[in-house]
Formats: C-alpha cells, sequence, structure tokens
C-alpha cells in the first residue's frame, strides 16, 4: 500500500488534487463548492445542522426529480451529463502498476446494466463521511436495516436512519484508553489516532489505525474493552479488518497490515491467537464462510488462498494487473471476489481456482470496496468516487444496477437483513450519507390495498 507520511494533510491533499470535483472543471463555480473538506463535528457542525437538514434529500423529492446529493444543476452552467463526461475524462486513478487499467480491459464482460435492485430513500447532509487515506475505503458499516456506524474525522459515528439522529461511539483526537483490564492489552491506550479502517459486526467495533493501533469496543458496554499495537513496525498501518464468529461461537477479528502481517485476535481472551506474515504488505483478507480459507491480497498483483489455521498457501489467483485492496466470500464458500486497482473485479471458483470465472470492470478507478448480500443475490462493487455497482449474482453477473453519484467513497455497506445499502460519500460540500432500499417486487403497501 502507499505510505504517505502518518499527518492526515498529506492524504488529504492527495485526494483534494487529484480528485476533487471544483478542481475537474471551473465551469461549477463557487455555489457548488464552500467551505474546505470535512469543516469541524463541532459547534460550528450543529450550527450548520438545521441548513444541512434543509438540504437533505427524500425519495419523494427524488422522484419529482430533484438529485439525490440535493446538486442544483439547473443553477449551475453545466449539465449533470456533461459534468459525468469530464469527470470519466478527467478522473486519475491511482495506479502502482502503469497502465494496469488499460491492460485489463480486453477480458472485462459487457453487463447489462438496467437492473434495478436497491432505489433510492435518502441523502443525509449532516452525516459527514471523511477518509483519512485513499486507498483504504472501509469506514461505514451498517448493523441493521436503520443502524450504521462511519468515520467523520476523529469519531466513529452512530447514525439511525430511523430517527435521523447521529451520535458519538467512539471519538480518537484525544486520549483513548481501555476502561477493562485484560493481560497484554495496552493499559496507557493511544493518543491521537489516526483510524485508516474500520468494522462493526456483532456488538462489537473494531478501529484500525495508521500506527498499528486497534482499538476494541463491545457497543453495550461503557467504555473501551481493549488496546492493542500489532506492530511497532515504522511500516504498521492497519489496512482492514474483520470481524467473524468462530465455530465455538466465540467473537474473534482478523487484521491485515503494511508489515504483510495477518493477525487473528480471540475476544473472549483478549489476546493474539494468530500471526501469519507474508512477503508484501497485506491490504485486505476475507475468511471463507466455513471458516477454513482466507483469501489475502495486498502489494501484488496475485492474490493467495491460505489455509486459515496453518497460513499455508493453498493456491494463487493470477489475473490481476496491480495491487488489490478488496476481497469477499459469497455465502456458498465456493466462489470469491477481489478488487484491484487495475479498474477490475474478480470473481474466482475455488474448485478451480487457476483463472477467474469473470472479471467486472469499473469507469473511473481501482474497486475498493466488495460487499455480498447475506442470502447471496447481490454483489456490490464500490469504485473510489462516483460509482457502486450492484450485480446480480444469479444472473452470472451479467446484469447490474450502476449507482452513480459524485464524490469520493468512504465506504458502503449492505445490512445483514440485505433491505439497505449505505453509501458514505466525502466531499468538500457534498459530504453525506446515501441509502438505498432494496426493491420488492409486491411492496407491504401494495399487498394491502
Amino acid at each position: 500500500m502507499h505510505i504517505m507520511s502518518h499527518h492526515q494533510g498529506n492524504d488529504d491533499d492527495y485526494i483534494e488534487d487529484e480528485h476533487e470535483m471544483e478542481d475537474v472543471d471551473d465551469d461549477m463555480g463557487d455555489e457548488f463548492h464552500g467551505q474546505d473538506v470535512g469543516g469541524s463535528d463541532s459547534d460550528a457542525d450543529e450550527y450548520g445542522y438545521m441548513n444541512d437538514r434543509m438540504q437533505d434529500t427524500t425519495a419523494a423529492q427524488a422522484r419529482r426529480g430533484k438529485d439525490i446529493q440535493g446538486i442544483p444543476w439547473d443553477r449551475l452552467s453545466i449539465t449533470r451529463e456533461k459534468y459525468r463526461q469530464t469527470r470519466i475524462e478527467q478522473y486519475k486513478n491511482y495506479e502502482n502498476i502503469p497502465q494496469s487499467g488499460e491492460g485489463s480491459e480486453k477480458e472485462c464482460k459487457t453487463t447489462d446494466k438496467s437492473g434495478l435492485y436497491y432505489e433510492f430513500r435518502s441523502n443525509s447532509r449532516s452525516v459527514k463521511s471523511t477518509i483519512l487515506h485513499f486507498q483504504l475505503r472501509n469506514l461505514v458499516w451498517a448493523t441493521s436495516k436503520h443502524d450504521v456506524y462511519l468515520m467523520s474525522r476523529f469519531s466513529v459515528l452512530h447514525w439511525s436512519s430511523l430517527t435521523c439522529s447521529k451520535s458519538e461511539v467512539l471519538n480518537a483526537s484525544g486520549h483513548v484508553a481501555p476502561s477493562e483490564k485484560h493481560p497484554g492489552s495496552l493499559l496507557e491506550g493511544f493518543t491521537q489516532t489516526q483510524v485508516s479502517t474500520l468494522a462493526v459486526k456483532n456488538k462489537l467495533l473494531v478501529a484500525g489505525g495508521f500506527q498499528g493501533e486497534l482499538i476494541c469496543k463491545f457497543l453495550e458496554r461503557p467504555g473501551v474493552s481493549y488496546c492493542t499495537r500489532t506492530t511497532y513496525d515504522d511500516n504498521a498501518i492497519t489496512n482492514a479488518i474483520e470481524i467473524y464468529t468462530s465455530r465455538s461461537g466465540a467473537v474473534r477479528f482478523i487484521a491485515s497490515n503494511n508489515d504483510g502481517g495477518v493477525r487473528d485476535f480471540d475476544m473472549e481472551k483478549f489476546q493474539q491467537s494468530k500471526h501469519f506474515r507474508f512477503p508484501w504488505p497485506v491490504n485486505h483478507t476475507s475468511l471463507s464462510p466455513d471458516g477454513k480459507l482466507l483469501v489475502i491480497v495486498g502489494d501484488d498483483p496475485d492474490g493467495l488462498l491460505v489455509d486459515s489455521r496453518s497460513g499455508k498457501t493453498v493456491a494463487s489467483l493470477c489475473g490481476h494487473l496491480d495491487y488489490s485492496f478488496a476481497s469477499a466470500w459469497h455465502p456458498d464458500g465456493l466462489t470469491l471476489a477481489t478488487g484491484n486497482q487495475d479498474k477490475t473485479c474478480r470473481i474466482w471458483d475455488i474448485r478451480n481456482p487457476s483463472k477467474s470465472v469473470a472479471a467486472l470492470k469499473g469507469n473511473l478507478g481501482a474497486i475498493r470496496s466488495i460487499r455480498y448480500t447475506s442470502d447471496g443475490r447481490f454483489m456490490a462493487m464500490a469504485e473510489p468516487a462516483d460509482f457502486v455497482h450492484v450485480f446480480d449474482v444469479e444472473s452470472g453477473y451479467e446484469k447490474e444496477q450502476e449507482i452513480d453519484f459524485f464524490g469520493e467513497i468512504s465506504g458502503m455497506s449492505f445490512s445483514p437483513d440485505t433491505e439497505s445499502l449505505f453509501i458514505g460519500v466525502w466531499d468538500r460540500t457534498y459530504s453525506s450519507l446515501l441509502e438505498f432500499g432494496r426493491r420488492r417486487e409486491y411492496s407491504y403497501l401494495d399487498s394491502i390495498v
């Protein structure tokens, strides 16, 4: 993974210089971009809260033609279509291996983009989703169809789409220390943790930091339960976290780090139980549904299938042309997906892992996040900005819904019951949380009539 100084400004500068909407086209004018990135989550933010609420977009307004992000196209000197075209032409995809995006195109299948699986529900401007590292985009997690957790600057926020209210769950800007005592836990805690990645599942929240920090909080307990640092290596950034339940019912998680380490932590005993080492920075790890295999991707074009007990490589996944940052298993445990900076997501079948069964193409850039619905019907893949693609798995990934908007994507998450899809948008002016709802052939109200 690309390393910058651990100061947030550098990463912000990267995104702003390369990808800010206002830099793409001066025609957008001042009305499009107001204050600088993020603003503040303090009084000023609360002061602007009513203002944000006024600018929120509902499903009814969108049906009447309002832009889902509230962008006033009628007042701008450029049409949405023209601006979309400009973005596609001018967005600079970050590559570690030059021309990897061009090289991968010929293998990609053409998809039917007429699918409509999730429909727009709301856009909440008071929930400002932010990013600290331009390659790490797993900062939004839904735990129910209306509960979602996300990063907003130094805070982990909880948002309820039911009550339209947000609350701070964890503030990493000051001193965070565990309120419980466990052997091996860093009782002195951390100061000013820059959160690079997040996971929330099974009532557990784990935040990973730029210096290998791991902060573990059980949502139903006050305070933080456990703090640890994976490594004191200079190259320690925590790239990804996966929370899972072991066969015995224990809550555990896997951390992937830039030092090439993949570490398994047991949250019953509050200790590290396994540590596998790989020859390159590990950007993402996913555990198969039966718990037997790990897919490991990172700063190497080839991914690895690894035995989760021994750490031994079972197969290499060869085909991508750049470094990978995302992976996910289909709930059937037979297929998995990997997302790469070559602008593709590849689907693999573990019964014949020598070649991917499909290559799916993004429009603008790297595939930085992948999620399957718990029922296995849909797979979503997120580009760095502007596009989330939702594929119909049963069609063999040949049909998709393309959700498009403007802004960097901080993360996306299906709710466990598959009913909601949340997308975090990071932008100087239009930062927000987009919510989509699963379309049913017969909605509840229709069935009453």
